[in-house]
């Protein structure tokens, strides 16, 4: 039973922020315990899932491909330092795809952007260099060009995160209502596959502080790789076990339902399969999602008015085929008429898959659909088929060669990048004592995104109990600074902003 364990500090969430927490505690010397909710897998949304087989060729499913980007650089650190990071297949080139009626139009553009001899934040008009990419416009897109120039600049100017700038009542929509029709497909199909959520839904300080990590102050910051072998649980189910060697304990099927302070500790109650089991603990990480974090919270500690980020649910649709599409990139995304957002050939990218594919001459893709909730809700059968319908309109020579369809319900665990008010949007310290916060929801100056916020912020409240304790915290790496007419231009913008904020005060 956990409660017949000394346990300096209970986790609760096995995902990349609590496993992140939990580590740098365990190599302090500390005795963390992890609960986790899932019965069977560790890492949250970088976990692995089940396993299908496809003509007698199995294929371990996960949330979905995940895309590990060189500014992760406390994630990356992390397992070097474990000698846990495996050899990443690098990302060659992303298409954008354009439907509108029966036009269909397609230009690659991920290399132009992050391998542009333009510095940023001129990068992207090496775009216009390319044919392709000319084609894809009409003279729309040439008259608002200083509309979609105008957004980019807002984009330098503003750090969201930095400044805990809430941008409230203002969306990805407000910001690019007049913008041309493509130009307009094309940076809402890159927000919507950065941020895995309907363009709708996205607020405009998430896209700003999306924008400045990912793209619009180094060229470099659009270099990513993906997973080569069974997705996240190549990376998860080894740091479990480096948390257990170094005398962390996990427990797997555990949801948590009470936290409870009481003399001067943190008890915490979960359901088991087996029934209710409870522990107690100096301190308490919450490393959940942000719904089940505000659940937690709300139901248990009585808190005033607090902001959560939405948490938000999506499909994944994988499709086998016995042939070979046109050569073309690994990945990319679908903008305009279409019910799809993004993809990804998993016979490109996934090792098994890549040996399946040289054995039988087959090709398999991953694509996601990231809403709206209108769209979300319709039975599989119904996404199934939209989802081949598009397929077939982008690669028609596979029409008739389709072997095997799946589609997967991701719950609402993704988070929805925004920013709260400062006194409601909770950080890593809590005003609760000893309670701290972690994963890619929670208030931090940084600008990191999705895995390596939640391996940033979950090294963070490792440091908050570490020092409450008097032991020397881990120091964390800093991102790299945007190239130097970007940064001359965030300057010169903040400067004048600055300005402005000091004649309003006057006045």
């Amino acid at each position: 039973m956990a409660q017949d364990k000394n346990h300096d500090t209970i986790i609760i969430g096995g995902g990349v922020a609590g496993l992140s927490a939990a580590l740098h505690l365990a190599e302090r010397g500390l005795h963390p315990l992890v609960l986790e909710a899932d019965p069977e897998y560790l890492g949250g949304r970088l976990a692995g899932g089940e396993i299908i087989e496809v003509n007698g060729y199995e294929f371990r499913l996960e949330h979905g491909v995940h895309g590990i980007w060189s500014q992760y650089r406390n994630f990356q650190a992390m397992l070097a330092r474990h000698n846990l990071r495996p050899v990443f297949v690098p990302a060659e080139e992303e298409t954008w795809i354009y439907r509108k009626g029966n036009v269909l139009k397609s230009a690659k553009i991920g290399s132009t952007i992050r391998r542009s001899f333009l510095p940023p934040p001129f990068h992207y008009l090496a775009l216009f260099l390319r044919p392709s990419f000319l084609w894809m416009l009409d003279i729309r897109d040439l008259l608002s060009l200083p509309l979609t120039w105008a957004g980019l600049v807002m984009g330098i100017g503003i750090d969201p995160f930095a400044e805990s700038q809430p941008m409230e009542g203002l969306t990805l929509g407000d910001m690019t209502k007049k913008w041309s029709p493509a130009l307009r497909a094309l940076f809402l199909g890159l927000a919507r596959n950065g941020l895995a959520s309907h363009p709708a839904e996205v607020p405009m300080s998430g896209f700003l502080a999306f924008l400045r990590f990912y793209t619009l102050l180094r060229r470099d910051a659009w270099v990513f790789s993906y997973l080569p072998e069974d997705g996240g649980t190549s990376i998860c189910e080894p740091l479990g076990d480096r948390i257990r060697n170094l005398n962390g304990s996990i427990f797997l099927g555990a949801s948590v339902t009470q936290v409870i302070r009481e003399r001067g500790e943190w008890l915490v109650v979960w359901e088991t399969a087996q029934g209710q089991e409870s522990a107690r603990a100096q301190h308490l990480i919450l490393a959940t999602d942000s719904k089940n974090a505000e659940n937690l919270i709300e139901e248990n500690l009585n808190p005033d008015e607090l902001f959560f980020p939405r948490s938000l649910a999506n499909a994944v649709i994988r499709l086998w085929f016995d042939a070979h599409p046109k050569a073309g990139a690994e990945a990319g995304i679908f903008t305009g008429e279409f019910t799809l957002h993004n993809y990804f050939w998993l016979d490109k990218l996934s090792n098994p898959f890549r040996r399946w594919a040289r054995e039988t001459g087959g090709s398999a893709i991953e694509a996601h659909i990231y809403g709206p909730d209108e769209v979300l809700a319709q039975p599989d059968a119904i996404l199934l088929a939209q989802a081949i319908q598009d397929m077939q309109r982008v690669w028609p020579e596979l029409r008739g060669h389709r072997i095997f369809a799946h589609i997967q319900r991701n719950p609402a665990t993704h988070t929805l990048p925004a920013v709260g008010a400062k006194d409601k949007h909770l950080g890593t310290v809590t005003p609760w004592k000893n309670l701290f916060c972690a994963g890619d929801w929670v208030q931090h100056p940084a600008p990191a995104f999705f895995i390596e916020r939640a391996c940033l912020t979950g090294i963070e409240a490792a440091n908050a109990v570490l020092q409450s304790l008097n032991i020397e915290p881990w120091p964390l790496l800093a991102y790299l600074p945007p190239e130097p007419l970007a940064a001359w231009i965030e300057n010169l913008m903040q400067l004048g902003r600055g300005k402005i904020r000091r004649k309003r005060n006057r006045g």
